[in-house]
């Protein structure tokens, strides 16, 4: 299954699960990292990371480590 990590910029993708656990999936989940949630990615920081996502109208960044483990598959 793809991680959100490998996910090239302009892509649509959707959340099929998270595998973090304690305080860190609950930030995720309230960030609205849910499963089915539709993400479009939209930018890379200057050395690739944080990357820059739109996740149910709010741009967030995620740390490559944090998006590593939300499991993803394609629109």
């Amino acid at each position: 299954m793809l991680r959100l990590d490998k996910v090239t910029i302009g892509s649509h993708v959707t959340v099929a699960e998270i595998s973090s656990s304690g305080m860190l999936r609950e930030r995720m989940l309230a960030l609205g990292l849910t499963k089915g949630a539709k993400i479009e990615v939209i930018r890379k920081g200057p050395t690739g990371d944080p990357t820059v996502y739109n996740i149910r109208g709010a741009m967030i960044a995620l740390r490559k480590e944090e998006a590593s483990l939300v499991a993803i598959y394609e629109n």
